[in-house]
């Protein structure tokens, strides 16, 4: 008999699902997944070998997301979580994991609009709180970058679209969402995917802040799968945010493929670096592309220093960031 835990310890999602065998090692008895469970083992009765025990990938990291995310909070003793809903579908799932662990009136909303964001991703960021039932507030960060610019103008003058101005709009909207979970006894969830913050392809003080990030340990692939899962019964995220190119929104016309490989291919990489510890070479044979594989991995080794700084990711692969894979953050030990 193996009595199993069953609840979330930060990162540590513990699944429950407690269990017994029989005599002849087959298992017979099987608790709930996520939720405490009670039954009697008889050892004198017969009983059928259970022989379908995983769930789908979606519905156990759904499930775990959702334990996981609900005793951060209430171990702590908050209650209130502050999500900035950017209209991509980072953020539309990390909402909709919210508010079933948390409940609609504890998710409070936020749509960050630029100069740069499109007309849908504020529309897109309303429908979905819309059908999640939680608050959303239409916050302009167009004035807060434009007084940081200015601000800065003395000592540098960053060209529209640069590195440095798209650093600013996200920082500003991490500086809105802070205040509004400040001020309302909230926790900030960060909504980065577990590809972004491989690759850095992220803003410290900025979309990195946040007391937790969901589905930091989620691959951008299988957002996509937990976003179908999620809508199963009904369509909670818009298939407007499901459809459309990711983007940050951060210069014109920008989207992430822009930046990075195809997440097809990123996730591939990834996996088989993270996960299966392979070096370049044994990567490049699996998924061919060696100018892709090797800038792939030096970008993940370059942006240790980033992850270091990042919210506590809850785990469910192999191989998390945080405890699960320790790297120094100054590497010398391949040449770029």
């Amino acid at each position: 008999a193996y009595a199993c835990a069953v609840g979330g310890q930060t990162e540590l999602i513990f699944d429950g699902a407690s269990m017994c065998f029989d005599r002849e090692g087959r298992l017979v008895k099987l608790g709930a997944s996520g939720k405490e469970d009670f039954f009697v083992f008889d050892t004198e009765a017969d009983y059928e070998e259970i022989v379908d025990v995983e769930g789908d990938f979606p519905e156990e990291v759904e499930r775990a997301l959702v334990v996981g995310l609900r005793d951060f909070f209430g171990k702590q003793g908050f209650t209130k979580a502050a999500i900035g809903l950017s209209g991509g579908i980072d953020s539309a799932v990390v909402a909709a994991l919210a508010t079933k662990a948390l409940g609609a009136e504890n998710v409070i909303g936020a749509t960050l609009p630029s100069k740069y964001s499109s007309g849908g991703s504020v529309a897109d960021s309303l429908k979905l709180s819309e059908r999640l039932g939680i608050i959303c507030h239409t916050l302009s960060i167009r004035q807060v970058v434009e007084a940081a610019l200015e601000t800065l103008a003395p000592a540098i003058r960053p060209e529209p679209g640069s590195v440095t101005e798209q650093n600013v709009q996200a920082r500003a909207r991490g500086l809105t969402m802070t205040a509004i979970a400040n001020e309302t006894g909230a926790l900030l969830l960060a909504t980065g995917n577990k590809s972004e913050l491989a690759v850095g392809y992220a803003t410290l003080y900025g979309d990195m802040a946040g007391a937790l990030a969901p589905i930091g340990d989620v691959y951008k692939t299988d957002v996509y799968r937990l976003a179908e899962w999620i809508n199963r019964d009904e369509e909670l995220i818009p298939r407007e945010i499901i459809e459309k190119a990711p983007s940050a929104e951060l210069k014109p016309d920008q989207t992430d493929q822009d930046s990075l490989p195809p997440y097809e291919t990123l996730d591939a990489i990834l996996r088989l670096y993270l996960e299966e510890n392979l070096e370049c070479a044994e990567i490049v044979e699996r998924v061919g592309e060696p100018d892709t594989v090797k800038r792939t991995l030096a970008m993940v080794d370059l942006n240790e220093f980033k992850r270091r700084q990042a919210a506590p990711a809850l785990r469910v692969s192999t191989k998390a960031f945080g405890y699960g894979r320790r790297f120094p953050m100054v590497q010398r030990w391949r040449k770029r």
